[in-house]
């Protein structure tokens, strides 16, 4: 655990988590889950949030709870973003702040431009980006109060490069590299650090039609240096170093974790 000047005084040095609460969106599964995984056995207690999350009984909770850490899952539809707003003002207002937030949260749809639907667009934006900010804003708050925090959010290779039919999942995602450089500048200040990950192609639901495309997933795999799809826990250990004092002079960067895709 480390205090405001970034020194270490728990028990695992400068990754150590203990006494942190961590918020996780999209937790149910895929890499919201294993980030959240990560965040509990480094020692952070977790809020897991999802559109579809049990009330109790849920895999991240299970996973959570084994490693001896505290867990609390909400309900929260991300395309809404006055829920979203309202979500994040009650979290805001408790006694117990939030140290760290992972903003994961995320949707999909695929089809050509010319034929990408206006409800699928908005849905895309209003899940990928707008509540991502939405929610940031109302923990942004009491993080600058306090002069601490650490807000990460997930974005995508496709923050670098345009990907094929999948127009506002790309728009969403750039947007979300430029969001994660303009609150670095505006709270490295305050000593909130703000960073992204950028997964490449991780077996996931949202990759679940490129894998079953015979010559997509040839494609992708033959560019990929690693020569694998990702696995959630390769996420793991960025989670941590950007949650933990291992980070406390990293603002603004967009991390990619690809395999070497973007360096291919």
């Amino acid at each position: 655990m480390s205090d405001s000047s970034g020194a270490s005084s728990g028990t695992g040095g400068i990754f150590d988590l203990t006494g942190k609460l961590a918020l996780v969106t999209g937790a149910n599964r895929g890499l919201g889950l294993a980030m959240a995984r990560a965040l509990a056995a480094a020692g952070a207690d977790v809020i897991g949030v999802s559109s579809r999350l049990q009330a109790s009984g849920s895999e991240v909770e299970r996973a959570v709870t084994s490693l001896g850490r505290s867990f609390e899952g909400h309900r929260v539809d991300f395309a809404d973003r006055t829920a979203v707003t309202e979500f994040g003002r009650e979290l805001a207002g408790r006694d117990r702040p939030v140290d760290i937030l992972v903003n994961n949260a995320g949707t999909i749809r695929r089809s050509p431009a010319v034929d990408y639907a206006d409800a699928d667009w908005d849905e895309v934006l209003a899940v990928d980006l707008t509540a991502q900010f939405a929610l940031t804003r109302e923990l942004g708050r009491p993080m600058l109060r306090r002069r601490a925090g650490k807000v990460i959010f997930t974005g995508s290779v496709l923050s670098f490069q345009g990907g094929i039919n999948v127009a506002a999942y790309t728009a969403a995602k750039s947007g979300l590299a430029g969001l994660t450089r303009a609150l670095a500048n505006e709270w490295a200040p305050y000593g909130v650090n703000v960073n992204a990950i950028a997964p490449g192609y991780f077996a996931t639901d949202n990759t679940e039609a490129l894998r079953g495309d015979p010559d997509r997933s040839r494609a992708i795999l033959e560019r990929i240096p690693a020569g694998r799809w990702g696995r959630p826990d390769d996420l793991a250990g960025v989670a941590v170093f950007l949650a933990s004092a291992a980070s406390d002079y990293v603002s603004g960067a967009v991390v990619p974790v690809d395999g070497g895709w973007l360096a291919r």
